[in-house]
């Protein structure tokens, strides 16, 4: 059977996301990682807190709750990338070893200025989003084009081996996502 980790890109209504989009004219300015279709689980470096913007670090974002539960409408992409069941093990490594270790991570609020100005700016327990992604990427074995700290979210819209399997509304696809997991643990136990 394959195996597959996916690339989240969405564009929240937050004030530094409007800001960001602005700045950049980019149509999504967050990206996330998940090893499920159904993004059970996603992860990225993002704020810890809804209300606010910082701190902000390794956080499991859940579709419906947090920042993601604070706005009905979130357009999104979502790409699929084939992994090696070598670099799935590896993949599942390193999102434990974020988890378990996320007080040690912090957001990397001066690389946000580096990544925009294209400056490679590597700081070992610091990461932005895109940065964190491509850091994974890495480490898993995907090779990238360029260091991972200067990777923007909209460079994994063209990520080379990725397949965009959706492009709408985050909360309908995660909606339907579910329905359909229910509609099978049904048709299972019948």
């Amino acid at each position: 059977m394959a195996e597959y980790i996916y690339l989240i890109m969405t564009q929240t209504g937050t004030r530094p996301a409007r800001f960001f989009r602005f700045f950049t004219k980019k149509p999504y300015n967050h990206v996330s990682l998940s090893g499920d279709e159904k993004l059970s689980e996603m992860y990225s470096f993002c704020r810890t807190y809804c209300n606010f913007p910082l701190p902000a670090t390794f956080n499991k974002e859940i579709v419906g709750k947090g920042t993601l539960g604070k706005f009905d409408f979130i357009p999104c992409e979502i790409y699929r990338i084939p992994v090696t069941s070598a670099q799935k093990s590896e993949f599942n490594r390193i999102i434990k070893h974020f988890h378990e270790n996320h007080n040690v991570y912090s957001y990397n609020i001066l690389g946000l200025l580096a990544v925009y100005f294209n400056i490679e700016w590597n700081r070992k327990k610091s990461f932005v989003c895109s940065q964190f992604v491509a850091y994974t990427m890495d480490k898993i074995g995907i090779p990238l084009k360029k260091a991972f700290c200067l990777y923007k979210p909209d460079d994994f819209r063209r990520f080379p081996g990725s397949t965009l399997i959706f492009s709408g509304e985050l909360n309908s696809f995660y909606s339907c996502m579910q329905s359909k997991s229910i509609a099978k643990r049904n048709q299972i136990a019948r």
